[in-house]
């Protein structure tokens, strides 16, 4: 996996969320706050794991949690936004 700097994970996640029909929070100093995460989890782990969720230590398992997580689709249809509020249900 190719390792990004935030401006990158950034536009790929404004990316990633126009193309599901999502936004991403409004609130940029949060969005920034989990670009940030994301940039130093794949810099130390090698991936872009979600900050907002414990890795295993299990790869299968924690592959689950690499941003877009498995679980942010159904987290924005039920709560408007996914667990980390990065991405947003459009008009929440």
């Amino acid at each position: 996996m190719m390792k990004m700097g935030e401006k990158e994970i950034l536009a790929d996640s404004e990316k990633y969320a126009k193309k599901a029909g999502f936004i991403l929070n409004p609130d940029k100093k949060h969005v920034a706050m989990i670009v940030k995460g994301l940039a130093q989890n794949e810099k130390e782990f090698g991936a872009r794991y979600c900050p907002c969720r414990a890795r295993t230590g299990n790869l299968k398992e924690d592959k689950k949690i690499i941003c877009p997580c498995i679980y942010h689709k159904d987290e924005i249809k039920r709560q408007g936004f996914c667990l980390c509020q990065l991405f947003f249900r459009k008009g929440f």
